[in-house]
């Protein structure tokens, strides 16, 4: 009789997004950084903690670059390679840009997984880039202890349409337009938790591209841009606070959600890497009175593939919303403020 392959997550440490290393630790590792203005063309770089590098070609082009990659949160290979792809791109979208190609990252422990698991990740990865309508034009290979795969992106955009996560402006409206709850949901995948509905449920949220974003950054009313990813929607919301050199207002309630994230996150289902977060960024946070873990794991719960972070001019919110919802984005919510003061994240009811 032969062997059933390993499930995917039995072959990693750590998941999706949830891999990042934390954000304390990775600012104590950038603490040396290269000067900007060194390098003039260099619109973004690691300053703010952006999602994307960008660099000015000439007065209509700039290039944009980014790479992720990670350890798979899924046992179906097609699916982990779609979901690390939509990831991956995601980072153009949320600066403005629309990718052009990408190279595949691809580490894996080819001793442990059949060769056919490995060309369903490749294959997964391939098409959504086609749904993006880019090709994969190359990418590395390794023999890893771990399965890894991701992409190298690489996209353009014009000058003024370039959103960063630096330029929210007191009294704008804050948007998401995913709901939370990508890493409670993987947390609950490793044991064997998540009910067939709730597999649907985040495949679809993590396999939809960010590609809104491009349209979006043509609009001057909205003002800045960030994907919510492995940080937790605190995290991304602080560097946007951080980088804007304002405050930003989360109203609670308002914050979409899976919807089985709830009950899952009170049952316990939570990562790792939902509590490094916090104890990353806890000080540069104010909780409403009364808040329950549950719902603070919620907050910073890493996503993979979510939603973007969006500033914008608070009388074109509602609009902005609605324009969302009806280009795919089901959950888009307006879900709070930008306000001047220290740079933090303050939660409401």
């Amino acid at each position: 009789m032969t062997e059933a392959p390993p499930r995917l997550t039995s072959l990693a440490h750590g998941g999706g997004c949830g891999c990042k290393l934390a954000p304390s630790v990775l600012q104590q590792l950038l603490a040396e950084k290269t000067e900007p203005s060194l390098f003039r063309q260099l619109l973004v770089g690691t300053e703010t903690g952006d999602d994307a590098a960008v660099w000015q070609i000439d007065d209509t082009t700039c290039v944009i670059a980014t790479t992720d990659f990670f350890m798979p949160m899924v046992d179906n290979p097609y699916d982990f390679g779609r979901i690390a792809a939509a990831n991956a791109l995601s980072d153009v979208y949320a600066m403005g840009g629309r990718p052009i190609m990408a190279l595949a990252i691809l580490g894996m422990p080819i001793e442990k997984l059949p060769t056919h698991m490995v060309r369903e990740i490749l294959k997964g990865g391939r098409d959504i880039c086609a749904t993006a309508g880019i090709p994969v034009a190359g990418g590395h290979s390794i023999d890893s202890l771990e399965p890894i795969y991701g992409l190298a992106v690489i996209g353009t955009c014009r000058p003024a349409e370039i959103r960063r996560n630096s330029g929210a402006r007191p009294g704008d409206a804050l948007i998401l337009t995913k709901g939370l709850g990508v890493g409670i949901y993987s947390a609950a995948i490793k044991k064997k938790a998540l009910s067939p509905a709730g597999y649907e449920e985040l495949i679809a949220s993590t396999t939809l591209l960010n590609r809104i974003g491009s349209d979006l950054s043509k609009d001057p009313n909205v003002h800045a841009m960030t994907d919510v990813t492995g940080f937790g929607l605190l995290g991304h919301a602080l560097e946007m606070a951080r980088g804007s050199a304002c405050a930003l207002v989360i109203r609670d309630h308002d914050v979409p959600v899976f919807a089985q994230a709830t009950s899952l996150a009170e049952q316990s289902f939570v990562t790792g890497a939902s509590r490094r977060n916090w104890a990353s960024y806890s000080d540069a946070v104010r909780l409403h009175e009364g808040m329950q873990e549950w719902r603070l794991d919620l907050l910073t719960d890493p996503q993979t593939s979510g939603g973007l972070l969006i500033a914008c001019e608070p009388g074109s919110a509602g609009a902005l919303v609605e324009t969302i919802v009806a280009s795919g984005y089901p959950s888009a919510s307006m879900i709070g403020c930008v306000e001047p003061g220290r740079p933090a994240v303050a939660i409401e009811e």
